[in-house]
């Protein structure tokens, strides 16, 4: 039994929404379905898998624009990100301005998430850690099993999240990367919101953010 992942790509950032399963039961959960419904349903559809909520790591449109009308379609409940990123999204009617996106109305999710929570996944558990920086209430998801972790916008291959955002902060999220991701191991594979896989360990050594040190030339 594992836990097993699919990555569909949306909106015009590309940004990695990951259906997440569990192997024996086929429960699965959405993870950042940012837009393209259609996509999603689809892939949902060709993996037989039973969708039981969809979980957000944080407010941004590109992460979030596509929620309202999955969850109706799927009739599902909507779970994350932190509370301190409400104000994201009780603004996605102007973020949809700014970015020139269809426009999505403002939403709450029908749980909020706290560090130290679980979301089970069928037989298996998505323990959720609170990674402020991008946004104050941003959230990752790490499965201990698999060694995954999904991480929205805090890290990326090569680089890290944006923090010129409303209440976004630089050492907020450095904290957050060091203090909270790299503990979870080495050898943990990371998908982040945008961009390839990597692990913390490569980062560690070569991400010039945050390399535990980096050579000088």
């Amino acid at each position: 039994m594992s836990l097993q992942f699919e990555i569909v790509p949306v909106t015009p950032y590309q940004q990695n929404c990951s259906i997440v399963w569990c192997d024996e039961t086929k429960a699965a959960v959405v993870v950042d379905p940012g837009g393209d419904v259609h996509l999603l349903k689809a892939k949902i559809a060709e993996l037989g898998l039973n969708v039981v909520k969809l979980v957000l790591t944080h407010g941004h449109l590109d992460h979030v624009g596509g929620t309202t009308a999955l969850a109706a379609d799927l009739g599902v409940p909507v779970w994350g990100p932190h509370k301190e990123d409400a104000f994201w999204l009780q603004g996605l009617a102007r973020q949809s301005e700014m970015f020139g996106f269809p426009l999505t109305e403002a939403f709450d999710p029908d749980r909020w998430l706290d560090e130290g929570d679980d979301i089970p996944v069928g037989n298996q558990v998505l323990h959720v850690l609170h990674t402020p920086g991008h946004t104050p209430g941003h959230v990752i998801l790490h499965n201990t099993d698999a060694k995954i972790a999904f991480v929205g916008d805090v890290l990326f291959n090569g680089g890290i999240g944006r923090t010129d955002f409303p209440k976004g902060d630089y050492q907020t999220l450095i904290n957050s990367i060091k203090g909270k991701l790299w503990p979870l191991g080495n050898d943990v594979t990371f998908v982040p919101g945008h961009g390839p896989l990597s692990t913390f360990g490569n980062e560690r050594a070569s991400n010039p953010f945050v390399a535990d040190e980096m050579p000088l030339y």
